[in-house]
């Protein structure tokens, strides 16, 4: 089943707290990147006295295969699109401009 949703860059975040478990499957399109990967952990972190949503991926590729941690709030403004696909699942999130 196919689902599309839009929201905001800070609503990204809640969406992936709320909804990305281990072993999903994430396209994450932000500025010129796309990434696409299975998910090992999502976690919140303290850095430097802020909140940040880690999101570590083992990336899929013919050239690139490995493990990246991508901090979501240091990139949501630049998040174009996100596709999670949990088993036959597939939920399209297109981020709209603030």
């Amino acid at each position: 089943m196919e689902n599309e949703i839009i929201l905001k860059a800070d609503e990204v975040i809640d969406y992936i707290l709320d909804n990305v478990e281990d072993h999903d499957e994430i396209e994450l399109s932000y500025n010129r990147i796309y990434a696409p990967g299975t998910v090992l952990g999502v976690m919140l972190d303290d850095i430097d006295g802020e909140e940040n949503l880690l999101l570590k991926l083992h990336l899929n590729g013919e050239l690139v295969n490995d493990t990246v941690e991508v901090n979501i709030h240091t990139i949501k403004d630049e998040i174009v699109e996100i596709r999670h696909i949990r088993g036959e699942n597939l939920t399209v999130i297109v981020v709209e401009d603030n």
